[in-house]
């Protein structure tokens, strides 16, 4: 082998040419005591790929990469609350049962409230009336307050059994306003049951509210029934031109105890009764309890759009797969775009998901949506799948 000459350690200018520097150039600097040159980061040799400057060229900037999400902090109650709605929503009633019975031994006030109306409708969606009862009870021990009452399920049976209509009142509650109470005639000729929705009224006056009267004084004496909708909104207006002292308006003092009595409110009623008798020098309507067990009617079928004078887009029954390809038809020529749910027992995820597609559709052209009376479990679902956020969701009254 040939051997290699002996190394030679090269003098500082030597060292210093090698790096391009020329000999006298700027000091080396010095390290602080107790330290060494390669532990100060400035004083560290940078590698030459270290050193390139960065190729941006071919980087696509965005907002939000799709792949990354933030993870916001999920509320317990709405957790079970999702958990138990996906599990409703694929058959497994067992797991749900189990679900919100733990739920409801861990809140037993404030939101948790909500866990015990779904578990309420689980009750009474699958026939467990003692199972129901004995959540009453406990209900209101912990919410002192009266729990729901028991209403038979929707069967299948019952959508061809017999038909029900709405009807959204047209112009305001006004006494010349012959097109609007017309059209509420006509329907319930037809139909033994109607619903009568006053949501959209703007005013009223005297003269309406006495014919709105007559026509539900006149609905019951041929046994036949009309369900005011939107009572919260025909009670405000109303409360402006009812003024204890003033011997004014007396039909609409009658029509606000109408609404007290079937909204069940006792109290309110009996005031109010003092106040009119009072105002009037008159005997006050009676307070009628079996009216108050009337008004808690059980979910209701609607007919088809078709068969009455309806403004709702009916959806019922155990809803599997479906993708209503009628719904768009619908809504173009209506607004607002009232989709009925009473009859709904059950809805798929993925049907959950055909609707959120389709109405965000109807949503980008400014027409109101309104979902109606789904039961607890099925107002959850909406809400995992973002259905809330292009509709607003009306409870059935418990």
């Amino acid at each position: 082998m040939v051997a290699r000459p002996a190394a030679v350690p090269r003098t500082r200018d030597e060292r210093g040419g090698a790096l391009g520097q020329a000999p006298e150039d700027k000091p080396v600097a010095t390290a602080p005591v107790g330290l060494v040159p390669g532990d100060l980061p400035f004083t560290a040799p940078v590698s030459p790929a270290e050193g390139q400057p960065l190729d941006l060229s071919e980087f696509q900037f965005s907002e939000t990469a799709p792949e990354f999400q933030i993870e916001a902090e999920l509320d317990p109650i709405d957790a079970e609350a999702e958990e138990a709605a996906m599990l409703y929503s694929n058959g497994q009633e067992s797991a749900v049962r189990a679900l919100l019975e733990r739920s409801t031994r861990s809140y037993r006030s404030g939101p948790g409230e909500r866990l015990w109306l779904m578990l309420f409708d689980l009750f009474r969606l699958t026939g467990q009336k003692a199972a129901f009862e004995g959540l009453g009870i406990d209900y209101a021990q912990s919410f002192e307050k009266s729990p729901p009452g028991w209403r038979d399920a929707v069967v299948a049976v019952s959508v061809h059994a017999k038909g029900v209509g709405s009807v959204l009142f047209k112009g305001d509650l006004t006494g010349d306003n012959e097109t609007g109470f017309t059209a509420v005639r006509q329907a319930l000729a037809r139909t033994p049951h109607l619903r009568l929705d006053m949501s959209k009224l703007r005013k009223l006056d005297a003269a309406g509210c006495q014919r709105l009267l007559e026509l539900l004084q006149q609905a019951r004496k041929d046994r036949r029934e009309i369900e005011l909708l939107g009572r919260d909104h025909l009670a405000t207006l109303v409360d402006r031109l009812v003024v204890p002292g003033r011997a004014e308006s007396q039909a609409c003092w009658l029509l606000k105890l109408e609404i007290c009595q079937l909204r069940g409110e006792l109290e309110v009623f009996e005031d109010l009764a003092v106040n009119y008798a009072v105002t009037f020098e008159i005997s006050p309507p009676s307070w009628e309890p079996k009216r108050v067990m009337e008004a808690e009617s059980p979910p209701l079928v609607l007919a088809a759009a078709d068969q009455l004078l309806t403004e709702a887009y009916v959806i019922k029954g155990d809803v599997k797969g479906a993708r209503f390809p009628d719904l768009l038809a619908y809504a173009a020529v209506n607004d607002p775009v009232l989709i009925d749910c009473s009859a709904v027992t059950r809805m798929d995820f993925l049907s959950a998901g055909a609707l959120l597609n389709i109405l965000t559709t109807v949503k980008r052209t400014g027409r109101q949506i309104i979902f109606r009376h789904p039961h607890y479990l099925l107002a959850e679902l909406f809400r995992v799948v973002g259905l809330k956020s292009v509709a607003e969701i009306v409870l059935a009254r418990n």
